[in-house]
């Protein structure tokens, strides 16, 4: 019997919504093992791949070099030539697959590998899909894994809208990404206005320069995406992704004129939020990331083209197969065992939703203007505006936390527990790349250099660097030198030569907070300490390696100056040997090292060794980041003073143990 005969209805039923592409980002170890992942995920119903790479291959460094040290493999795929790329795809079919590649800075380069490699699996370019997460403003506010300085960057980016434009018609060459800000600790109006800010950026250059034909202009436009978060905030961030769609329409209709409403879509894919998962009782996880994706699916008017969600155990480490599998299953079960996609969108006509849509709405225009009066979005980047409001935001979201205004199950509401079964077993409920990956990764760079021909490759780059200085766009040498082996670090040694490198602005000039209630005791321990000293104590942040998520390290600094201590907080990028060279020069008493790409072990070993052969090996040191309990120990035993995970919320908790350490260590020293 029919469905229209079962309801006594004489209406043709609705045709059912094609469910939108299933993801999980992932990639991880070496080129061989992320393949073997993608078939399995591929064969368990996965609709598209999202590649991890990971932080050299982001930052242009092949994984011999300084600054890769520790970092090869960790937190994505390391990605250094064309045998990588062959490898990485292996068996997959680019012609049939759609690819979402994170690779911002060096998006060009990691494009014109994926095209190499499709060219070698003869695929027609005009049928290869998929995405360049290519937002480099994003950044300079958030990520870190910036290269050059944000107009050259820019350019970069308006090369590859330009090239595929015309050779790849079905990629998305830019994925405006706010993804990041609200890891950042965007609010839903600065996610808003500076996502669309930085897309107004992209096109007013691109525009500008000419290089599509001004009648083919809205086609163009059409291709541009966007990659977002989605919170726990329910409600309010449905109606973000719907203001989103209607901003965007705005935007394309008054600002370029576009008439076709095809190409004035607010396309997206989502990765829910990351910075919402707990380390403390992380099975509730599970619920988080469910609520989170309703929120991107449920309004059909703003429904995602491409979801991807995290795993239940990422505050805890790199998830293994399994718990991408069940993150999988969370879309699919939602996708076909329910009826999401049998209806029209259910909150057309509801006045609480219209209502916060416009007030979203108008707040986000008000903050857009604020930006194009400064000159856009680069120089609000530039200015450290953008930053500046970033740090303030996230200092008043963690404030609520410390203080449980924000109420997060498991950590500061209902803590105790039972002990989580997920977690307990002989990998400790995460997935670990072994050190002998970047040992064995280095082998193979340095055979693939030995096997090329030198005399190809030095060509190759000279040409690089030629249509950098010329302004010629950079697709096409970049795809020459990708056949003939240059590799990513070589690639991006010829780019800085040209444009230079970058260090963008911390955000962190000024103390955030000014409520010296609960933070008395630590400014009096603070004064006391100093006393002791005969001067005021002063604290280095440090990033070591190539982790550019400065998010907690930039509120320790603001806590530590708060609280009254010298604060000495340089930004992302250091090596080992800057930091150790840092504390010398500056005469700390203390060194905290914030690493969130798993690469804990190595750099604070080599930041050990060096503290001790300068004679300073008395300083204390503190670690922070995403570290198991088996890691903090072996932290321990090289001689860091406190590990600080998670779970470890409460700021001016921490400031306290550093003072209290600091105190001890100069007690001892007297």
């Amino acid at each position: 019997m029919s469905q229209a005969a079962e309801t006594g209805s004489s209406k043709a039923p609705r045709r059912r919504d094609q469910p939108w592409i299933f993801r999980t980002y992932a990639g991880h170890s070496t080129a061989a093992d992320s393949n073997r992942l993608y078939r399995t995920n591929l064969a368990k119903g996965q609709t598209g791949l999202s590649i991890a790479f990971d932080l050299p291959t982001q930052t242009g460094y092949d994984p011999d070099h300084m600054l890769a040290r520790g970092e090869v493999g960790k937190v994505g795929v390391p990605v250094a030539h064309l045998g990588d790329m062959r490898t990485l795809f292996n068996e997959i079919p680019l012609e049939k697959m759609n690819t979402s590649m994170t690779i911002n800075a060096t998006a060009p380069w990691l494009l014109a590998l994926y095209v190499a490699a499709a060219d070698e699996q003869g695929a027609d370019r005009k049928l290869l899909a998929g995405t360049t997460q290519n937002d480099i403003i994003k950044e300079y506010l958030s990520r870190g894994t910036y290269v050059f300085p944000p107009a050259p960057s820019l350019r970069l980016t308006g090369d590859v809208i330009a090239w595929t434009y015309s050779e790849m018609p079905k990629w998305n060459p830019m994925n405006v990404c706010s993804y990041h800000l609200q890891e950042a600790g965007a609010t839903p109006v600065q996610e808003l206005s500076f996502a669309l800010a930085t897309a107004v950026a992209i096109l007013d250059g691109m525009k500008a320069s000419g290089a599509i034909p001004e009648a083919e202009f809205p086609q163009a436009v059409g291709r541009i995406s966007f990659f977002v978060n989605a919170g726990m905030r329910f409600i309010t961030e449905l109606c973000k992704m719907r203001a989103f769609t209607e901003l965007w329409d705005e935007i394309c209709r008054d600002r370029y004129g576009i008439t076709d409403e095809r190409y004035r879509r607010f396309r997206y894919g989502v990765q829910v939020n990351s910075l919402g998962l707990t380390e403390p009782q992380p099975e509730n996880n599970v619920y988080r990331i469910l609520i989170e994706m309703l929120a991107v699916v449920l309004s059909k008017n703003a429904r995602a083209r491409a979801v991807q969600l995290p795993a239940w155990n990422e505050a805890l480490g790199l998830p293994r197969p399994f718990d991408q599998q069940w993150s999988l299953r969370m879309q699919q079960i939602l996708a076909y065992e329910t009826d999401l996609l049998d209806f029209d969108d259910i909150f057309d006509g509801s006045s609480v939703i219209t209502a916060k849509v416009e007030e979203l709405k108008a707040e986000a225009r008000e903050e857009l203007a604020r930006i194009d009066a400064m000159g856009g979005a680069v120089a609000a980047v530039e200015s450290s505006y953008m930053k500046q409001k970033l740090v303030e935001a996230n200092t008043r979201r963690l404030a609520g936390i410390e203080t449980g205004e924000q109420i997060v199950v498991g950590v500061n509401r209902w803590t105790e527990s039972e002990p989580s079964p997920l977690a307990t077993g002989e990998d400790g409920g995460i997935l670990t790349v072994p050190e002998h990956v970047e040992d064995e990764a280095i082998e193979r760079i340095k055979a693939w250099r030995a096997a090329r021909d030198g005399a190809a490759v030095e060509a190759a780059i000279a040409g690089l660097k030629a249509a950098a200085r010329e302004g010629r766009n950079i697709m096409e040498p970049s795809i020459t030198a990708a056949k003939v082996g240059v590799t990513t670090g070589e690639w991006g040694a010829a780019l800085r030569e040209v444009f230079g490198e970058y260090r963008a602005p911390t955000g962190v000039g000024r103390a955030a907070r000014d409520d010296a209630g609960d933070l008395t005791a630590v400014r009096e321990s603070v004064e006391a300490v100093s006393r002791k000293l005969g001067r005021r104590v002063k604290f280095l942040v440090g990033k070591p390696g190539l982790d550019g998520h400065s998010n907690g390290a930039e509120q320790i600094a603001v806590r530590a100056r708060d609280c009254g201590m010298e604060v000495v907080y340089e930004g992302i990028r250091l090596t080992p040997a800057q930091i150790v060279n840092a504390a010398l020069e500056e005469g700390v008493h203390v060194i905290g090292l914030s690493i969130l790409s798993g690469s804990h072990l190595a750099l604070v070993r080599d930041v050990m060794e060096r503290l001790r052969a300068a004679g300073i090996g008395d300083v204390p040191v503190v670690v922070g980041g995403i570290i198991p309990d088996e890691d903090a120990r072996a932290l321990k035993a090289m001689g860091v003073a406190a590990v600080y995970t998670p779970k470890d919320f409460q700021l001016t908790d921490i400031m306290a143990d550093v003072v209290r350490i600091v105190g001890e260590r100069g007690a001892e020293a007297a």
